[in-house]
């Protein structure tokens, strides 16, 4: 997939000066060897110079990760470690960082063998505090070499998304639509976590527009389209419009990208851009999206924040969607009740008009953008993409600024069911346990906005660190029954 960094994590032993200094360096060889085996040796930089037991170490164990190119450190404490070095790598290091720690091996060797490294991660944690530094520490640091390559192999997609927003620029077009204002939000957390933003006018976007009617390119996009839709290539004569501007927003990512190395784009697509670009703009966001450049719609900065995210974490197409409408009683009594464990009100629709990739619809096909049509040529409202979304696991998520410039979090985890829809639009029926209780006491409760961004698979676990690590205020869940939320009546 386009768009999106290769992660190496470089591996550096810590010691305290009086322990044993092979201790720390047997138990880094032996974790990276597990992990070779275990998962992909590409993943990780075993730095092998430095046992690092002091400053000067500190030095050189930067020197060495940085030479050979790794975004993000693991900080192994195979014995009890210098809190004062170790802390000072992950503050000197320009990029996420972990800490885990060695268990003892053995019984037979509790004198010269044990290292003490659950003690010491106590010092090394305390120690990050007061440096104001940054690490992820999983829920159980401490293990054996099999156990701790696991860990690592866990932060692998954490590490990927942290070090992918911190150089990502968002590309916007346009202000958001009149009557429509839910997911405008102020930018200053943007810059707060090293997202770069440009903003551009709905009329710049025209004109570029209108400069590629003619480029040589767009029949080879248009036979693209053709083999992708296939059989659901239903309005073939709008695919040379849409090819334009599909060319139009790669070329403005390729010359406005800047200093960051990654995009993603908050696209407008109404009330103006049907009559005056002759179509709507959803297929070409969908085919964007597939190849790794994540598209908003209506203009969503953090929409497309939450998508490139989720895109990091997955390593997958991901979308955005309203937590739109209810299912019917009828569909629920006769598709769902007693053939899946939910209640009605734990499922919904998500929908949007037409972004999803055609890689994540049963049998996608290209329509009409049908709310348009009712106040417009119908003409002028072809691009969409619509069909019923594949069923399987998701998880809907989402970052936000508030108005008063906090950052809000939630993550759900669920499924899409195979269920038809009957309806119109990039739509699935969607079932999260609990929904009921998390719709009212986290998505209304702390003012979120009806888009969502949905990742295909469970990846709650690695975006819930993902949001912890950046200091997001507020991490909503869906929780259990039984678990009350704190505002949740009692009574």
């Amino acid at each position: 997939m386009l768009n999106l960094p290769k992660i190496k994590i470089g591996i550096v032993a810590v010691s305290r000066d009086c322990f044993p200094e092979s201790l720390a360096a047997n138990r880094r060889k032996a974790l990276v060897e597990t992990y070779k085996k275990l998962y992909d040796e590409n993943d990780i930089y075993e730095c092998p110079i430095t046992i690092v037991e002091s400053e000067i170490h500190m030095l050189e164990a930067l020197k060495e990760v940085k030479a050979h190119d790794c975004q993000a450190l693991c900080v192994y404490l195979g014995n009890f470690g210098p809190e004062i070095a170790e802390t000072m790598l992950a503050q000197n290091f320009a990029g996420p960082v972990m800490f885990c720690a060695a268990a003892e091996e053995t019984g037979n060797n509790l004198i010269g063998g044990r290292g003490d490294a659950f003690c010491g991660l106590l010092n090394a944690s305390y120690n990050l505090k007061l440096r104001n530094v940054k690490a992820y520490i999983p829920e159980y640091p401490v293990g054996d070499a099999t156990y701790c390559a696991k860990l690592i192999r866990e932060f692998v997609p954490i590490a990927r998304a942290l070090y992918a927003i911190i150089n990502l620029k968002i590309i916007s077009f346009g202000p958001r639509p009149q009557n429509f204002f839910a997911c405008n939000a102020p930018i200053k957390q943007l810059y707060n976590l090293g997202v770069e933003i440009q903003e551009n006018s709905e009329l710049d976007l025209f004109e570029s527009f209108n400069k590629h009617k003619d480029d040589p390119r767009i029949p080879e996009v248009v036979k693209s389209m053709e083999s992708e839709l296939g059989v659901g290539n239903k309005k073939p004569e709008i695919l040379s419009r849409l090819a334009q501007y599909e060319l139009t927003l790669l070329d403005w990512v390729e010359k406005n990208k800047g200093s960051k190395q990654y995009v993603a784009i908050a696209g407008k697509c109404w009330p103006a851009f049907q009559t005056q670009f002759g179509c709507v703009p959803c297929y070409v966001n969908s085919r964007l999206t597939g190849q790794g450049i994540p598209v908003s719609c209506e203009v969503d900065i953090y929409g497309a924040l939450s998508e490139f995210i989720g895109q990091c974490v997955s390593e997958d197409v991901v979308t955005l969607l309203d937590i739109n409408n209810t299912v019917p009683s009828d569909i629920y009594e006769k598709d769902i009740k007693d053939k899946f464990p939910y209640r009605l009100n734990e499922t919904f629709m998500g929908f949007h008009c037409g972004n999803t990739c055609s890689s994540k619809l049963c049998k996608p096909e290209m329509k009409y953008q049908l709310i348009m049509a009712r106040a417009l040529p119908q003409e002028v409202t072809n691009g969409t993409l619509e069909g019923d979304i594949v069923p399987g696991n998701i998880t809907l998520f989402r970052l936000q600024s508030t108005s008063d410039n906090h950052l809000y979090a939630y993550v759900a985890q669920g499924e899409v069911l195979p269920v038809a829809t009957r309806s119109f639009g990039s739509i699935g029926i969607f079932a999260i346990p609990e929904m009921n209780r998390f719709y009212r006491h986290v998505l209304i409760e702390k003012g979120f906005p009806h888009h969502g961004a949905v990742a295909f698979g469970h990846f709650g676990k690695a975006l819930f660190e993902v949001f912890k690590y950046l200091d997001v205020e507020y991490i909503g869940y869906n929780q259990p029954k039984g678990v009350k939320y704190p505002l949740e009546n009692p009574f």
